[in-house]
């Protein structure tokens, strides 16, 4: 209790565990030694919020089982989840109103479907936090609290803290997530981002991004997920970011390696995708979403629509500037019919892209679609689990819709297709992976070898980890086949390791289409 009469709380934080997943890689990570993929960026940053004298424990229960009992002893348990994991957070939440725990739930779900979870909760935030956290805390303090809290103005990012890393178990992460802005300027009828964080881009400073980096590398992760929605929301203030963290990275001997989403219109910026570069940004993530111009217009998309360029030509100028990329598919637009399976996969293959995360449309609470296809009568929560999505298609059946989408994921992931789309990349093509620092290398070549040496090492390792765990002789063959294509062609340690990531990565994105062909079990946002 403070001097004013304020009582102090224990407070647990919790991530609920989440369903299999393109994003999850849960068949992988054992293969990786690690449990989970990256931490929520969300809870360590409302740690870093919250009022001084409260004690914070944050629980991830994608690394943890959750122990009930010490969440009992809790005077306030906190829950945030995204859509996939809203059934999870429910049982949770009846676990612990069970046992009587005073328990608050914000995050991107609550936000846009405030009665999923009526009568569980004590507390709901709706959107950010960064003001309404401690206001809640000061409030209960006191003995008193609104039951609903949301903010007025959109969180200030440039007042925004490090969050807290040391609350994490980061061993058990295959890499960490940064936020650098929130916003996104485009209006995609079916995103639910521009809900909760604005149509207005809102960046951090320079200085606040490299002092998170400097405590995410205290804490010995040097691989970062920019979890930005839209990293180049606001070109102008990003390039100014991005020439400072380039600066810090040359300086600092290129410590950390990043991952991040952006728009397609990143290809008609050759500034842009040459400082991404340089702040060695090696992989992004696109929405391309469908080659399919018109299920664009649709859906409002018109930043990928044509511009003097396909598709496949602006993916390509991204990747011929340095930067993988990954890609989101949607089937099931309105304009969709049974062609855009072969559509879609046609696509993947003359972009060379690996990682296609496929979904089909879905109509998330309070967004534009959700609201157009209501008004339709177009919307089943019956049968979402039988179809994996709530939304009744207009150009094929709902039976056409499922079996194409398990269909296109057991193509996108058969092993022959797969790695020809590796070799085409990195053989045929000469994909120069994180070539600034490449280049720094060859200016250091103590470093290069240093660096080279310890990859080497981990790709032998973990080969030799995949061919003792991998249950299937096939698939064992097919990996080490195509591990000496590479080691014979382009014998560089790095491209080894990165080879080797890519085989596990394999494992898990054919583990899961196998399992949606033979069970009919679907992996969809609903």
């Amino acid at each position: 209790m403070r001097d004013d009469g304020a009582i102090m709380a224990d407070i647990v934080l919790v991530n609920p565990r989440f369903e299999v997943s393109y994003w999850g890689l849960e068949y992988a990570l054992p293969l990786l030694g690690k449990k989970c993929n990256l931490p929520t960026a969300c809870l360590p940053l409302l740690a870093a919020v919250t009022s001084a004298g409260h004690s914070v424990t944050i629980v991830d229960e994608n690394v943890e089982p959750l122990d009930y009992d010490r969440l009992a002893r809790a005077d306030i348990v906190g829950l945030t989840g995204m859509i996939v994991q809203r059934h999870r957070m429910r049982e949770i939440l009846r676990e612990l109103k069970a046992r009587g725990v005073f328990t608050v739930v914000g995050g991107p779900w609550v936000s846009v479907q405030e009665d999923y979870f009526d009568g569980l909760p004590d507390v709901i935030f709706v959107g950010e936090a960064e003001t309404t956290w401690p206001q809640f805390l000061d409030e209960w303090s006191h003995g008193r609290h609104r039951q609903r809290y949301e903010q007025r103005e959109p969180t200030d990012m440039t007042r925004v803290p490090v969050p807290r890393y040391d609350l994490l178990k980061i061993k058990d992460y295959l890499f960490g997530s940064i936020q650098f802005s929130r916003g996104c300027p485009f209006q995609c009828e079916f995103c639910d981002i521009i809900l909760i964080f604005g149509r207005r881009p809102r960046l951090k400073t320079s200085a606040q991004v490299i002092a998170e980096l400097e405590a995410m590398r205290k804490q010995h992760m040097h691989i970062a997920f920019v979890v930005d929605d839209n990293l180049i929301g606001n070109k102008v203030a990003v390039k100014r970011l991005l020439r400072d963290l380039a600066a810090w990275q040359a300086a600092e001997g290129y410590p950390f390696m990043f991952f991040t989403e952006a728009s397609l219109n990143l290809a008609e910026d050759d500034e842009l995708m040459q400082l991404m570069d340089a702040a060695n940004i090696v992989t992004v993530f696109i929405g391309i979403e469908s080659p399919n111009e018109e299920s664009l217009r649709e859906t409002k998309k018109y930043q990928n629509v044509r511009k003097g360029g396909t598709i496949v030509d602006r993916v390509r100028t991204v990747q011929d500037s340095g930067i993988e990329v990954w890609c989101g598919m949607i089937v099931g637009f309105d304009h969709d019919d049974t062609r855009i399976f072969k559509a879609q996969r046609e696509l993947v293959r003359q972009t060379d892209i690996m990682h296609a995360m496929v979904g089909m449309l879905a109509a998330i609470p309070k967004t534009p679609l959700h609201t157009r296809l209501k008004n339709e009568g177009r919307l089943d929560l019956d049968d979402e689990q039988t179809y994996g999505t709530n939304v009744i298609p207009l150009g094929m059946t709902r039976d056409e819709l499922r079996d194409g989408y398990i269909e296109l994921m057991r193509d996108l992931y058969d092993p022959d297709f797969y790695f020809e789309r590796l070799e085409n990349l990195y053989l045929e093509r000469r994909f120069d992976w994180a070539r600034t620092r490449n280049a720094y290398w060859r200016r250091h070549p103590w470093k290069k070898f240093t660096s080279q040496s310890i990859d080497a090492l981990r790709a032998a390792g973990l080969l030799l980890r995949l061919m003792r765990t991998i249950p299937d002789p096939r698939l064992r063959r097919i990996y080490r086949r195509r591990m000496t294509t590479m080691l014979r062609r382009r014998p560089d340690p790095n491209l080894l390791f990165i080879c080797v990531i890519k085989c596990a990565m394999h494992y898990h994105h054919y583990t899961m289409s196998r399992q949606m062909a033979e069970q009919r079990r679907l992996v969809n946002t609903f």
